[in-house]
């Protein structure tokens, strides 16, 4: 499958608003031209079909418009937004591009390697004659993986039309959110909406600019968000959804922003770069009880964790061994709690603390510390210890002037009461940064 029906949805509806960078507005019609603009310039220089090509790039009309003109010429694609700058060269290194395309403020720059790419899942998807989609991981549990999709699958489930809304483009089209987000907007006739900065104060003021309807987000930024006091500030009245994904939503978070947005539904989303975005559908928006799923995709839950068959899943990955089953599961290593047909995320089975037997879930500790006054930030990770194995331990943000034993002795007096006794922070160290990463994942793994 080729971009063809998404170039069909963009010449009828031509003057409509397609993305919204800032203040400036391109219309479908303004992105079709810089679409056809750009397949003359990738025949100018002779980039041929089947090449590795990577973007570097944020979200804008010039690299949305050159995204989908490399997919017509059906070549692999490495996304890299400037979030990923630090890691540019191991990326490029990984995915064997041949091409290097950096978009910014001045003119178009292209770099050409040395690169042979040989690696054998490209080798697949070039006798399927079909267009590519390398993207990174984040890394959060340690090395990032090279996830390597056969596009034309990702794109066919767009083909059925959804409801047409106006969203916040927050994760960058490097990321499998970003990429969901920037397809079903186009694909139905939409409209992208770019922040000027992923910060509370510009994604407010993007919401109120464009009277966006759908904030797609995560539960870090959520709770950056309701810090900010940025929302009294502006008019969010025109947002009807706010979906959260990409880690676990603590219920102190999720209680206050449904409490601060009351007209506002919450929905929680669940996908993986490997295998894509699953529909899901919230209990309401106060629970964390979530139905996954969809026609593309089957689930199973074995000893407690989740498994996901998609249609769309990646090919492979390229620096590592494939984590598919003989049935094509994928074990997406998240532990759940089930009824019926609904599931509870608890957490990744790689971050669950073992103390002396006993399993604490990072989520739940944090939950309960970001209801204490002041808090602005925690994260919780393990430490080994030579009697129980492990303990919890914890990095807080504070906006307070206490010590360290002040603080201590407030946390533990909270905890009391809301935590059993060996789920409570043993080892407790104040932090000036917050915890999570340039996508606004919490990063729970210490050295």
């Amino acid at each position: 499958m080729t971009v063809q029906f998404l170039l069909d949805k963009m010449a009828a509806l031509k003057d409509q608003e397609a993305v919204a960078v800032g203040r400036n507005v391109i219309t479908y019609g303004q992105l079709l031209t810089k679409y056809h603009d750009w397949l003359e310039w990738i025949k100018t220089e002779k980039i041929q079909q089947g090449e590795v090509v990577s973007i570097k790039s944020d979200y804008s009309a010039d690299s949305i418009s050159l995204f989908l003109a490399l997919t017509h010429n059906r070549n692999i694609i490495v996304p890299l937004s400037n979030d990923s700058k630090a890691h540019f060269d191991t990326f490029c290194d990984i995915a064997q591009n041949q091409y290097d395309i950096i978009l910014g403020d001045g003119p178009v720059s292209l770099v050409r390697t040395n690169n042979q790419p040989d690696h054998e899942l490209y080798k697949v998807l070039h006798k399927r004659n079909q267009p590519g989609l390398v993207l990174f991981s984040s890394g959060s549990t340690g090395k990032s993986k090279a996830i390597f999709h056969d596009l034309s699958q990702l794109l066919h489930k767009f083909t059925v039309p959804r409801k047409m809304m106006r969203t916040l483009a927050f994760l960058q089209f490097d990321h499998i959110g970003g990429v969901n987000t920037l397809l079903y907007t186009l694909a139905n006739g939409g409209t992208a909406v770019v922040p000027a900065k992923r910060t509370p104060e510009s994604v407010c003021e993007a919401i109120d600019t464009h009277q966006v309807e759908v904030l797609p987000t995560s539960p870090t930024f959520i709770n950056l968000l309701l810090l900010s006091g940025a929302a009294d500030d502006a008019d969010l009245s025109s947002l009807k959804l706010i979906t959260y994904g990409t880690e676990t939503m603590p219920d102190s978070t999720l209680a206050a922003i449904t409490a601060r947005f009351p007209e506002t539904k919450l929905l929680q989303t669940y996908g993986l770069s490997e295998v894509g975005i699953l529909r899901s559908k919230s209990r309401d928006s106060k629970s964390l009880w979530v139905k996954v799923g969809g026609a593309e995709f089957e689930t199973k839950i074995i000893e407690g964790r989740l498994w996901i068959k998609s249609e769309s899943a990646m090919l492979g990955y390229l620096n590592a061994p494939s984590p598919f089953d003989e049935e094509g599961f994928l074990d997406t290593g998240d532990q759940v709690e089930q009824d019926g047909e609904w599931i509870k995320i608890l957490g990744r089975q790689s971050e669950i603390i073992n103390v002396g037997g006993e399993k604490v879930y990072p989520a739940e500790v944090e939950s309960v510390v970001l209801e204490m006054a002041g808090v602005e930030d925690a994260a919780v990770y393990s430490l080994p210890h030579a009697i129980t194995g492990m303990i919890v331990a914890i990095e807080i943000k504070l906006d307070t002037d206490e010590t360290l034993t002040e603080f201590k002795t407030r946390l533990r007096q909270h905890c009391s009461d809301r935590l059993q006794a060996y789920k409570i922070p043993r080892k407790i160290t104040l932090i000036d940064n917050y915890t999570h990463n340039a996508r606004f994942k919490r990063m729970r793994k210490r050295s």
